[in-house]
């Protein structure tokens, strides 16, 4: 043991942890190393409370004594000795944020780079005349000059903004004294000393300050008085720039501006933080970057959208104390032609409009809450209110989290908002073939652009490729979230570390398991040491290391029972081996129990859940099975389960959409 290489291995010896049974082993490097055994035989004890344990101790015990203040000490395992560990990092199943901001593009950080991207090159439109908003500089006036001929006549002239409370004349008579000389009065160039004589009316439409006047020319004192001529234009005009060209043939004006706005609306400039929904300056004002807000909860309103307004869909006007306002409505409905026999769901985007904003014939639903809010003195009515109360899509943003504006910058006619309500796979695609009109966007955008395409190919070929950008983090499941933690790391391109995972194939469909393999091995390939605690067989037969911890669980678990590769697990008799060659099998009941009840949910329509009717047996064992990401979770967990609390009267988040529940 003594001429171990520590650099290879990492040494364990006496390790007593909870049931270990004072065990020693070597386990190599840089290799996929897979540590199974019966379920409580000490598996986790050693990974997780033993190696990741220790290599957490030891990086704090790194960090100097000032760093350490702010930690919370770390106990040493139960170990006699543990040599050369890594940096640890453990990846374990459990959802590990309760951030109501936290979402897969922020986790991953793919959202970081889309922030710098849109920043960078993104381009701002004008939501009215939908035209490209840009700034002119010193630069791009240059430009323009570069193109015209030489000896062509160029008059700069610019707006006269009145400074320090003068009115128009005396800013003119300020300019004057400054050392300007004449002026452009309804278009014919005039000295400032006639005008001002002639008391004619001076206004800010007739009249407008000569900056200079030259010929086009390459020469380098002409170059130099061109520029000088522009930026004084600019900083006499508050951004306003105006040319006069005459080419002796025809006479033009061009006007160039140095604020950013057009059809009348000054834009921000695009920055990073302008796009970040956990800044202030970034976030809606409305829900604050949360992207939902407290309020009427239209599923709540219309419980059931397949019935029309006749068949009472309307939940809150189905009260004696409440039915006058549906009355309001049926009566009048012949006045706009409202179809009171047409299906919720199938009326148009206006109608449905029409029934929360009502018109001169009836009040709507947003008028009725609104009564209601007026006087909820009354306690019957602030528990009314409170049924039809939920969380809903912000109506500023409209769940994109962000300030209005920022919708309006776009790179290949997507905003950013668009792009997180991607799937993986479509984001993925929409950067893999993303090219821009122009060379400085190509090379600025290259880095960025490689790492975001990057990132999402990771996690689509993890097995996370249905996800949206912006799904909520607190969302997922046990084994998204782990796998999307593995796709987190190996984005970050750490080397020379130790990933320990907790059963990445939790959750994940047979057929996804030769990604994840895959994506293992490439953690391992780019430097790193992965141990994984396992039961799935096919990453078992795939690791280049074995650990086996048994013989059973608990008391009688904690010892090692098989450590090498899988050709040599063969000839042994522990668990693992005898099911992984079919010595043994498990058998498969002849007899099924009968039932008769059952639980039937109707419409299940959250997230991809194509609005489905489900009949779940009781009393008796029920598996809901389905590749990852087709809904098991958001049936059950999110939809089946929060219906059922509120049923029975407990409190819990809003249920998943779905249109009834009975059995």
């Amino acid at each position: 043991m003594s001429n171990l290489n520590l650099k290879n291995f990492i040494r364990i010896e006496g390790a007593r942890v909870n049931n270990l049974k004072n065990i020693s082993l070597n386990i190599p490097r840089n290799k996929f190393v897979v540590i199974t055994g019966l379920s409580g035989s000490g598996k986790s004890s050693l990974a997780f409370d033993t190696i990741y344990a220790e290599g957490q101790r030891r990086y704090v015990e790194s960090l100097s004594s000032y760093a350490r203040q702010f930690l919370d000490r770390i106990a040493k395992p139960d170990v006699d000795k543990i040599s050369g560990i890594p940096p640890a990092i453990a990846i374990s199943q459990k959802t590990n944020t309760r951030n109501p901001r936290s979402t897969i593009g922020t986790t991953s950080e793919v959202y970081e780079y889309l922030k710098l991207l849109y920043a960078r090159v993104g381009k701002t439109y004008s939501p009215i005349s939908g035209e490209l908003v840009k700034r002119d500089n010193l630069n791009s006036v240059l430009n323009y000059i570069s193109k015209l001929d030489d000896g062509v006549a160029i008059l700069f002239y610019t707006e006269i903004n009145p400074k320090q409370n003068r009115d128009f004349k005396e800013e003119i008579v300020a300019l004057l004294k400054t050392g300007y000389s004449r002026l452009l009065y309804n278009g014919e160039l005039a000295r400032i000393e006639e005008v001002l004589e002639s008391d004619k009316e001076l206004n800010p439409e007739n009249t407008k300050l000569l900056v200079d006047r030259v010929r086009k020319s390459d020469e380098t004192e002409i170059s130099n008085r061109i520029a000088d001529s522009i930026e004084t234009a600019f900083y006499e005009g508050q951004g306003q720039c105006y040319l006069r060209i005459n080419d002796g043939k025809q006479e033009f004006d061009i006007s160039f501006n140095n604020k950013f706005e057009a059809d009348g609306i000054v834009f921000e400039e695009p920055s990073v933080n302008f796009f970040s929904f956990n800044n202030p300056y970034g976030a809606c004002q409305k829900c604050e970057g949360f992207g939902s807000i407290i309020g009427i909860d239209e599923d709540l309103v219309f419980p059931d959208r397949s019935k029309s307004i006749f068949e009472n869909a309307i939940a809150c006007w189905r009260f004696d104390s409440t039915l006058q306002w549906k009355e309001q409505l049926v009566k009048n409905a012949h006045e706009f032609d409202f179809p009171l026999h047409r299906a919720i769901e199938n009326l148009t985007p206006e109608e449905y409009k029409l029934l929360w904003n009502g018109n001169e014939y009836f009040e709507g639903i947003d008028a009725f809450f609104k009564h209601l809010e007026d006087h909820n003195y009354k306690i019957q009515n602030r528990v009314f209110i409170s049924r039809f109360r939920g969380k809903t899509t912000c109506t500023e943003c409209h769940g994109s989290r962000l300030r209005k504006d920022a919708q309006y910058v776009k790179i290949n006619n997507k905003s950013i908002s668009d792009i997180v309500l991607m799937s993986v796979e479509e984001a993925l695609d929409f950067f893999t073939n993303l090219k821009f009109d122009n060379e400085y966007d190509n090379q600025v955008s290259y880095r960025i652009v490689q790492e975001i395409t990057a990132r999402l190919k990771v996690i689509n070929d993890i097995g996370l490729s249905y996800l949206t950008l912006n799904r909520l983090s607190n969302t997922l499941s046990g084994g998204e979230t782990q796998r999307l933690n593995i796709a987190t790391a190996i984005g970050s391109s750490l080397v020379g570390s130790l990933y320990i995972l907790d059963e990445p194939s939790v959750g994940l469909h047979s057929k996804d398991t030769t990604k994840l393999i895959k994506i293992l091995k490439h953690l391992r390939d780019i430097g790193n040491s992965v141990i994984v605690v396992e039961h799935d067989p096919e990453i078992i037969k795939e690791a280049d290391y074995i650990i086996d911890i048994g013989p059973d669980a608990g008391r009688l678990g904690g010892s090692v029972v098989f450590e090498g590769e899988f050709e040599q697990l063969k000839d042994y008799d522990t668990h693992t081996a005898l099911y992984l060659t079919n010595r043994k099998e498990i058998e498969v009941p002849e007899k099924r129990r009968k039932w008769r009840d059952y639980i039937e949910l109707y419409g299940a329509r959250e997230h991809n859940l194509k609005n489905i009717d489900v009949k779940i047996p009781l009393k008796c064992k029920v598996v809901i099975t389905g590749v990852s990401g087709s809904g098991k979770t958001t049936l059950i967990k999110k939809t089946l389960y929060v219906a059922l609390k509120r049923l029975m009267g407990g409190i819990s988040e809003t249920p998943g959409k779905h249109t009834e529940i009975s059995g």
